[in-house]
């Protein structure tokens, strides 16, 4: 065997993306499956915004195919300033904010900005990716597992053993798996933790940061409201970055535009790095994004219609579930709050099937995609541990015309059980 670094020889590839690529590969050989896996979009579903589509085009026809600057153009670095001044009242300037090609290269340079190998990094499970980045970072882990009862959101009361020390907070709400949104008065807490915590550090001393990924903010439903730590408390400004961006607020998750907002230290930091990465959005789509972030009144008009065709989609899983649940079969969901995913809970492990018993998660998963044709991901792709029987179901590639049949396979398949 060939030997390579350590960290290649020791860092798993994503979950979610093995999950999705055996999925892929049973619909290409013509199987009926109810894919409800990916965090991501179908283009005939859900289109990104007409208006956009149009400028990206013309911004290819005005020959925009050079470079960017490495922090971004000035024009979409001035359209954001703009758009998160006027919808969460916060005003960051144009040094402030680093442009990417999506969330994924901003986070990676806000821990390579601020963690070193051995740091603490304190993030909660279930959460997307942030047990990968940890340890790509050679940092220590310190975990946060979390309950139904609390939305699986992390509480104040559960960080704040880990804090003294820590070097970086990881917070996402909504949160991606679980499509469930940090209460204003936890926020606070686990804001006022992180400030008293900073107040004890010396001068010099590394402080302790928070990740904020708020990638799904404009997604909420029902009375679910967004906040977020600055506008809560201002002293947060110091130690928050940021990660925002169009992929999921305006389906345009192959556009690969995406920002970041902080501390002006921090981000030309995250940008020095970013340039020797060059995981830059192309210029043609920061001209486009640019012009459409300048008219709100579209982007409302497309948001109004995007998010109710979401939240139809989430309601109607969510009431088939609870349907289920009422009539005694081993399920459960979290009503849903925002982004595009439901929690839901198949509780069947252990359960015998065909004269064979589910005696691991991996099998349960494996049950549902050959008897109920349904492909959900399990809570353990999301750091969670193996026996978890939660799930996290998307919605971005769902037709409502398929949750019936889906709901009654499902049924089916539960049936079967013993």
């Amino acid at each position: 065997m060939i030997k390579l670094s350590t960290l290649a020889e020791t860092l798993q590839g994503s979950e979610i993306v093995k999950l999705g690529n055996e999925i892929n590969e049973r619909i290409r050989q013509g199987e009926k499956i109810y894919n409800f896996t990916i965090g991501d979009f179908s283009p005939a579903i859900f289109p990104i915004p007409q208006e956009l589509e149009e400028l990206i085009v013309q911004a290819y026809k005005d020959h925009r195919t050079n470079y960017p600057p490495a922090d971004g153009i000035y024009e979409l670095r001035k359209a954001v300033s703009n758009f998160i001044n006027d919808n969460e009242g916060i005003s960051y300037e144009k040094n402030e904010i680093l442009i990417a090609s999506g969330g994924r290269p901003l986070i990676y340079t806000v821990f390579k900005a601020i963690v070193d190998a051995g740091d603490k990094v304190i993030y909660a499970v279930p959460s997307w990716n942030n047990n990968h980045y940890t340890h790509i970072n050679g940092a220590q882990h310190c975990v946060i597992a979390t309950s139904p009862e609390n939305n699986f959101l992390p509480l104040a009361a559960d960080i704040a053993p880990h804090i003294k020390g820590a070097s970086l907070l990881c917070l996402c709400t909504p949160q991606n798996p679980t499509g469930t949104a940090l209460k204003k008065e936890e926020l606070e807490k686990i804001c006022d933790l992180i400030i008293a915590e900073n107040n004890t550090r010396a001068d010099g001393e590394k402080k302790l940061y928070l990740m904020f990924d708020q990638m799904y903010w404009t997604l909420t439903y029902g009375d679910t409201i967004h906040y977020n730590p600055v506008s809560l408390r201002p002293a947060m400004r110091a130690y928050t970055v940021f990660i925002d961006g169009i992929s999921k607020s305006l389906a345009a998750t192959g556009v690969r535009v995406g920002w970041s907002f902080g501390p002006a230290n921090i981000i030309a930091k995250m940008k020095a790095l970013l340039s020797h990465i060059g995981a830059w959005a192309p210029m043609a789509e920061q001209y486009a994004v640019a012009a459409y972030l300048n008219q709100p009144e579209k982007i409302t008009a497309f948001q109004n219609e995007f998010k109710e065709a979401l939240e139809d989609r989430l309601r109607k899983i969510y009431a088939g579930f609870i349907a289920l649940k009422e009539k005694g079969f081993p399920v459960d969901a979290i009503a849903p709050q925002a982004a595009i995913y439901l929690t839901i809970k198949l509780d069947i492990f252990g359960k015998t099937a065909n004269g064979q018993t589910l005696g691991s998660q991996s099998c349960v998963t494996t049950y549902l995609l050959d008897e109920a044709k349904l492909a959900v991901v399990p809570f353990y792709a999301f750091g969670n541990d193996d026996h978890s029987p939660w799930y996290r179901l998307s919605v971005g590639t769902c037709r409502t015309a398929e949750i019936p049949p889906m709901l009654l396979q499902l049924e089916k398949a539960l049936e079967k059980l013993s």
